[in-house]
C-alpha cells in the first residue's frame, strides 16, 4: 500500500470548491486545513489544499497523482 500527495492549488473561487470537490469524490481525503496566500503578481487571492490517497500500487516519479 502506497500513500499519494497532491497539493491542489487555484484561485479563490468556486473552481478550487470543485477541484477539491472531485478529488474527494475520486477517493482522495483531506490533508491538514487549507491555506490562503495573496498572490501579489496577479492581485488575487489563492487557495491550496493537501489531500492524500492510499493505492495498492508502487509509487514511481512518473505516477500521474491526478489519475489515480
Amino acid at each position: 500500500m502506497t500513500t499519494l500527495y497532491r497539493f491542489l492549488t487555484e484561485d479563490d473561487t468556486s473552481a478550487f470548491c470543485h477541484k477539491v470537490s472531485a478529488a474527494l469524490a475520486a477517493g482522495w481525503q483531506l490533508h491538514g486545513p487549507p491555506q490562503y496566500a495573496f498572490d501579489s503578481a496577479n492581485g488575487v487571492m489563492r487557495c491550496g489544499q493537501a489531500v492524500t490517497k492510499e493505492v495498492e500500487a508502487d509509487y514511481t516519479p512518473g505516477l500521474r497523482l491526478s489519475e489515480q
